[in-house]
């Protein structure tokens, strides 16, 4: 293992961040695999369980048990990380912008397949490499302006040839659950097994532009624009991994999380290991746009009736908002069968505050469907 410092832009005279990426086995296999955490730097869990992949990956590759190239970036936001406001941590959005550090990430389709589509051949490897370095090129000869947007191309530079994108999230209170597309949730699926998912989310386009979408999307739009003529294959499996909530920070819940990655890579021949046979998935995958967001109808106290994870019927009371003056009690209800798979952390709540999601099978939203 060796291990690589990246310096960010400073953002004012006297202050400068750095980016370091951790660098496991050989890229003569052919395989690379690319895992994140902390994009957004106030979601620990993600963080320790990325730390506990790492110490697996020195014994694997101590042991020549590697049939891949691993960069692992466990600190993913060091901007993030230095944000706190009266002791509170601001590790979703960049304080001076207000940009959510998980957003915007450039979607280049459009240029990669002008740049390539002149070189491109029956052969699907050969393609795949030729997207890679236009990629690679089109990333490069962007020019920054800030610390943020330097963060998000130097995570896409070390991410953009990766056949296996990881990034490790986790929610405000959840259960494990998963973002990823509908083309490649075939290969996602044993993942959300070996994780234990609760829900499996699944979307062509989320409409906020995320890490994961940055790749998987990408690729989907490729083979829009030129599958037809060529054969350009799915290129990378991305995959956004909530690893429960912000409070689920235990050395014992990384361990289990930081083995079902591997035994995820075992499954998938990147490490030379006997993969365990896959559990049952907990629950079929649904749309992202089929799940339910609980809004507050009314400022006041939130108690929550369900716990995450649980398995919800229509007309099942899900939250109560309590007036604090004179004690009404509203209630509202699930109009959707799933899983509640995430909820709101605070017990105050102000009228339009997100309450939590509820997955379904029926597609109700349109539009962005990720939250800010």
């Amino acid at each position: 293992m060796h291990s690589v410092t990246h310096r960010l832009l400073a953002a004012s005279d006297g202050t400068a961040h750095q980016l370091i990426s951790h660098h496991f086995g050989a890229g003569h296999y052919g395989r690379k695999i690319y895992i994140q955490a902390g994009l957004h730097a106030d979601e620990i869990p993600g963080m320790l369980v990325a730390l506990s992949v790492a110490d697996k990956l020195r014994q694997l590759e101590e042991q020549g048990r590697l049939r891949c190239e691993v960069v692992l970036v466990s600190a993913a936001n060091p901007i993030g990380l230095s944000q706190y406001v009266l002791g509170y941590a601001i590790g979703r959005f960049e304080l001076a912008s207000g940009r959510n550090f998980n957003r915007g990430f450039p979607l280049l389709a459009s240029q990669i397949a002008d740049a390539v589509e002149g070189t491109l051949t029956a052969d699907a490897e050969a393609n795949r490499k030729a997207i890679h370095a236009a990629w690679r090129n089109l990333l490069l000869a962007q020019q920054p302006r800030q610390a943020f947007d330097d963060l998000q191309r130097t995570l896409m530079l070390l991410s953009v040839d990766a056949d296996i994108i990881l990034d490790l999230h986790c929610s405000r209170e959840a259960a494990m659950h998963v973002y990823t597309g509908e083309a490649i949730w075939p290969e996602v699926e044993p993942l959300a097994r070996y994780l234990g998912a609760r829900s499996s989310l699944l979307a062509v386009d989320s409409g906020g532009q995320s890490f994961d979408e940055a790749h998987s999307f990408t690729w989907w739009q490729l083979r829009q624009r030129l599958g037809e003529r060529f054969p350009i294959p799915y290129g990378s499996t991305a995959v956004t991994v909530e690893h429960r909530g912000q409070r689920d920070v235990s050395d014992e819940l990384a361990h289990k999380d930081a083995t079902a990655i591997v035994d995820y890579l075992s499954y998938c021949g990147a490490i030379d290991a006997a993969a365990p046979p896959l559990p049952p998935l907990s629950f079929p995958a649904t749309p992202l746009a089929g799940s339910e967001q609980f809004y507050a109808p009314a400022a006041g106290i939130l108690l929550h009736c369900v716990e995450p994870g649980a398995h919800v019927s229509v007309g099942q009371q899900m939250f109560v908002i309590v007036d604090t003056t004179d004690g009404t009690r509203r209630a509202l209800h699930s109009h959707t069968a799933g899983v509640f798979y995430m909820r709101r952390d605070v017990r105050y709540v102000r009228q339009g505050d997100p309450l939590g999601r509820v997955s379904g099978h029926e597609v109700i939203r349109s539009g962005n469907l990720l939250s800010a």
